[in-house]
C-alpha cells in the first residue's frame, strides 16, 4: 500500500519542498540551522478493519498515537491527542520554543477531551519528538505514554530512547524475565499507561542533544510487534531517504503478519553546526551484527525549567522507575466485539 493508506488520521506538513502533504513524501525545512527531511506512512494492516493510528508530521512536533477502544473509538482518541498537539502554538511552523511542561500541559488537554467524548471509555498511546533549542544548542525532546515507541541512530549507534509504560517492562526492570522473554511473553500487549483512560497519564520526557546526521523513528507498536530492532536498524542505517526507510519498514510489518496498524515516522537532521550531512548512514554502516541492537538511551527527568543541564544528564546511566499502578489496559493482538474490550486496548 501507498504511504498514508489505511485512512489514519493526520496531520500534513505544514511546510514541504515540492512535496504533496498527502503523498506521503519526506518535508523539508531548515529553520534556525538545523534542517529536517521527513517521511512518514500509516497502514491499517492486513486483520484490523480500521486504522485507530494517528500521526503528526510537521516540524518541529513528529508524533505517533495509537488508540485504544474499537468501535470506532481508539480511532477518535488518537485523533483527538494528535488533533490537541497540532493546535498548540509553541508547536507551529519551525518554532523551537517548546518544554516538557508545555508538552504535558497539551497532552493533559488531549486527556481531558478524550474522557469527555468518550466517557473514558477509549483511550491513546502516544510518543514523538520535537525539536527545541536551550541557548541556541539543538535538542530533541521526546515524549512518550505507553507502549508506542521513538527510537534514534546516531552516529552509528542505534538505541531505543523512550520505555515501554507496559506490564513486561516492569517485569524486565525488575529481573523478573529477560529482554527475550518479554517478547513472548502472554502479558505483552498490556499497557500501564495511556491518554483517555486509566489513572495514569503522565509522559515521560527526555532531552538529548542534536548530532549531525540524526535519524529518528517514531512508530506504533504494530511496527515492532512485527519487526525485531535488528531489522529497523538496518532499514534506517542502508536507506538514505527517510521516506524509502518508511517504505520499507511498514512492508515489512505486513510481510511479518500485519497484525495491527502501523504507522511509522522517520525524521532525519543536518546542518547541525555546519556539520556533514549523511554522518549517521556512513558511520552506521560499519556496524557490526552483534551491534546492531544497542541499550536503550537513558531515561532523563526533565525539570519543568530544564535548560541544557538537563541534557548533560543523558550521560549519565539511569534506569526507569516502574510504576506501581496495576495494569489496567490491555493491547491485544486481535480486535474484539464484546462490550468492555477496547480494541487494540482494554481494562483489564
Amino acid at each position: 500500500m501507498s504511504p498514508g493508506a489505511g485512512e489514519a488520521a493526520h496531520v500534513a506538513p505544514r511546510e514541504q519542498d515540492g512535496a504533496a502533504a498527502d503523498s506521503g513524501d519526506s518535508g523539508d525545512n531548515g529553520v534556525r540551522g538545523v534542517r529536517l527531511s521527513f517521511g512518514f506512512g500509516s497502514d491499517r494492516g492486513l486483520r484490523r478493519e480500521l486504522n485507530e493510528d494517528s500521526f503528526l508530521a510537521a516540524d518541529p512536533i513528529f508524533a505517533v498515537a495509537d488508540g485504544m477502544g474499537g468501535h470506532e473509538a481508539g480511532e477518535v482518541a488518537s485523533r483527538e491527542c494528535i488533533s490537541v498537539l497540532s493546535q498548540q502554538q509553541v508547536l507551529s511552523d519551525g518554532s523551537r520554543v517548546a518544554t516538557a511542561v508545555d508538552l504535558q500541559q497539551a497532552l493533559r488537554q488531549a486527556d481531558a477531551r478524550i474522557r469527555e467524548i468518550s466517557n473514558a471509555r477509549a483511550g491513546t498511546t502516544v510518543t514523538g519528538v520535537t525539536l527545541v533549542e536551550e541557548r541556541g544548542v539543538p535538542y530533541w525532546l521526546v515524549f512518550n505514554v505507553g507502549d508506542s515507541r521513538t527510537y534514534r541512530l546516531s552516529q552509528g549507534t542505534f538505541a531505543q530512547v523512550s520505555v515501554d509504560h507496559s506490564e513486561v517492562q516492569e517485569l524486565v526492570d525488575g529481573g523478573y524475565i529477560t529482554p527475550a522473554q518479554a517478547l513472548v511473553h502472554p502479558r505483552r500487549h498490556v499497557v500501564t499507561r495511556a491518554l483517555g483512560t486509566g489513572s495514569d497519564t503522565e509522559a515521560d520526557f527526555w532531552l538529548v542533544p542534536v548530532e549531525e546526521g540524526d535519524r529518528i523513528l517514531v512508530c506504533s507498536d504494530g511496527l515492532t510487534n512485527e519487526v525485531t530492532d535488528e531489522q529497523i536498524h538496518r532499514a534506517l542505517s542502508t536507506l538514505n531517504h527517510p521516506q524509502d526507510a518508511v517504505d520499507s519498514l511498514i512492508q515489512s510489518a505486513l510481510r511479518a503478519g500485519g497484525r495491527d496498524n502501523v504507522t511509522v515516522v522517520v525524521v532525519d537532521a543536518s546542518n547541525v553546526d555546519g556539520g556533514d550531512a549523511g554522518a549517521t548512514l556512513e558511520n552506521s554502516s560499519t556496524v557490526s551484527a552483534a551491534e546492531d541492537t544497542l541499550p536503550r538511551m537513558p531515561r532523563v527527568d526533565v525539570a519543568p525549567d530544564a535548560g541544557p543541564d538537563a541534557a548533560a544528564a543523558a550521560d549519565e546511566p539511569s534506569q526507569p522507575t516502574p510504576s506501581n499502578h496495576p495494569a489496567g489496559l490491555a493491547d491485544g493482538p486481535e480486535p474484539s466485539s464484546d462490550e468492555g474490550n477496547y480494541g487494540d486496548d482494554h481494562h483489564g
